[in-house]
């Protein structure tokens, strides 16, 4: 059956053989999308809210673990390995992730903000530290928006990129 068009290039697999994925390749139109639009100004914006201070122990664990977690779900989605992985509900785990990122984030930021003294003696220490309280509600902000565009994936609302990681099987 060599004569066949297109038998020439067909190969014969042992039942055993793994088959082999396509290389991911990055999605635009998740970029592209309110939802990793979002992700986006939450992997650049977490890190901006840095202290030395002893008394942000808090502040720093939350914004390094949850710039490290976002970074790898924004990947994750710019490269589309959601859409390998389908047994996990990818959007039930987004949203979950921001509301739980948006709640330690109000904790962060009022914990931040109750350390800011007008009266310091110390200008640039009052600087640092409101400034730091400044970023810490920015970024609250923005995983409070993640949240919501994350629900509006979770229950199909709007055609996001996001909406579309759910792969249907035949």
């Amino acid at each position: 059956m060599a004569g066949l068009p297109g038998a020439a290039g067909t190969r014969s697999s042992s039942p055993g053989a793994a088959a082999t994925l396509p290389p991911p390749r990055l999605d635009e139109a998740f970029l592209c999308s309110p939802l990793g639009g979002v992700m986006g100004a939450q992997a650049v914006s977490s890190g901006a809210e840095r202290e030395r201070d002893s008394t942000y122990g808090w502040v720093l664990f939350v914004s390094i673990f949850l710039w490290i977690v976002t970074v790898l779900l924004f990947v994750m989605y710019l490269l589309q390995l959601p859409k390998k992985f389908y047994a996990v509900p990818w959007s039930l785990m987004l949203m979950i992730f921001n509301a739980v990122a948006t709640v330690l984030y109000v904790a962060a930021f009022v914990t931040c903000s109750a350390a800011v003294r007008p009266t310091s003696w110390r200008q640039w220490d009052y600087n640092r530290r409101a400034a730091a309280s400044f970023f810490a509600g920015l970024v609250m902000l923005t995983y409070g928006v993640g949240t919501f565009f994350s629900f509006r994936a979770w229950k199909g609302l709007g055609s996001n990129a996001a909406s579309s990681q759910a792969v249907s099987h035949a």
